[in-house]
């Protein structure tokens, strides 16, 4: 009981650590069985309650450690995956490379191919076109030598034949000329008759 109580309580009055332990007697009496049960109750509630709250602290614990394990394995299979992909993927990075290389050396070879034999090409094309044009220029010269020579001929014909026009008119001239003459002496013995 507090003091205000001890007060209020007709033979209260005493004072002093008598009066005190003599509450607690008759507290203990009045009330000692229950006070003592609710006491063990009390006692027995705490100690469930620290049991509780250390198998509380123990399975938090636990599943924390649990939840850690699975955290860290997760992580560790992230970081293996990961690993092989960059390792998968550096591989194909390499193999894409030395790919285009080859190609790259595939496609020099044959540009330097198709150069070489479109030189050589026209190499044979131009000794082709060179011999052609030689054999045009032979048949031309051939043709202009022919064409010569029968122009010659012909000019010569013409000449030849013209003379023996010119050599035909002055026998004609000629023959005219005596028949001419042959006529005009009739005449004169026709005139001396």
């Amino acid at each position: 009981m507090s003091e205000v109580e001890q007060k209020d309580m007709p033979g209260a009055e005493v004072a002093g650590p008598e009066a005190g332990a003599s509450v607690d007697k008759i507290r203990d009496i009045l009330f000692g069985s229950q006070i003592k049960n609710y006491e063990a109750r009390f006692a027995r509630l705490e100690e469930n309650l620290v049991r509780e709250t250390v198998e509380l602290k123990e399975t938090m614990r636990k599943r924390f450690d649990s939840l850690e394990g699975f955290f860290r394995s997760e992580t560790e299979a992230l970081a293996a995956r990961i690993k092989a992909e960059r390792e998968e993927r550096t591989n194909n990075f390499h193999s894409l490379d030395r790919d285009l290389k080859s190609i790259h050396d595939e496609m020099n070879r044959k540009i330097h191919d198709l150069d070489a034999s479109t030189a050589e090409g026209q190499s044979t094309l131009r000794k082709e076109l060179m011999a052609e044009s030689r054999k045009l220029l032979d048949e031309i010269a051939e043709r202009h030598d022919s064409l010569r020579a029968l122009l010659e001929r012909r000019v010569g014909e013409l000449r030849h034949t013209k003379t023996d026009r010119a050599l035909l008119s002055e026998l004609l001239i000629g023959m005219a000329t005596q028949i001419s003459e042959d006529g005009q002496p009739g005449q004169d013995s026709n005139e001396g008759h």
